[in-house]
């Protein structure tokens, strides 16, 4: 009867873990199929539609600025690409071929303004992304809407 006894409660406990088992692997299948999956799907939904991408300046050097007021001598020669959100109407001047819309106009504008009116401090490498968000958030001040999706430097020259 002892042996009986024993193997009562052996097989239960058993019984208890492969149905533990069972029920920790059947909730990861049900969080992993349903409650990441509803999440991946709102990020793809979430994503913005691809912008129109503006390199201002010369097509070769970009912008070269005279930076720390006229008596300074120190020159900045950047290459800078913007990332508007697009626009039905706007045709940019490499679709047409011929000069430049009155939007990449004011964008370059707007770009030699900022870079003009800072100091030389401000163009540390550690302060670029602060100088990418200024520039972005100028931009959109000029346009008075959120055109910008990003700026973008592509070169960059302290002299």
């Amino acid at each position: 009867m002892a042996d009986g006894q024993k193997k009562f409660p052996m097989m239960l406990m058993v019984g208890m873990i492969v149905f533990g088992l069972l029920l920790a692997g059947g909730i990861s299948y049900f969080i992993a199929t349903k409650i990441v999956a509803d999440k991946a799907v709102d990020k793809k939904s979430s994503q913005r539609e691809s912008g129109v991408f503006v390199k201002l300046g010369d097509a070769k050097d970009g912008l070269l600025i005279n930076i720390g007021g006229a008596s300074s001598g120190r020159y900045l020669k950047i290459g800078l690409i913007v990332e508007l959100r697009p626009d039905k109407k706007a045709t940019t001047a490499a679709a047409t071929g011929k000069m430049p819309s009155p939007e990449e106009i004011k964008l370059a504008d707007t770009a030699v303004y900022v870079l003009r009116s800072l100091k030389i401090e401000d163009f540390d490498p550690l302060k670029q992304e602060q100088l990418k968000e200024l520039l972005k958030n100028e931009i959109n001040k000029s346009f008075g809407d959120d055109r910008v999706y990003d700026v973008y430097i592509t070169n960059f020259v302290l002299q």
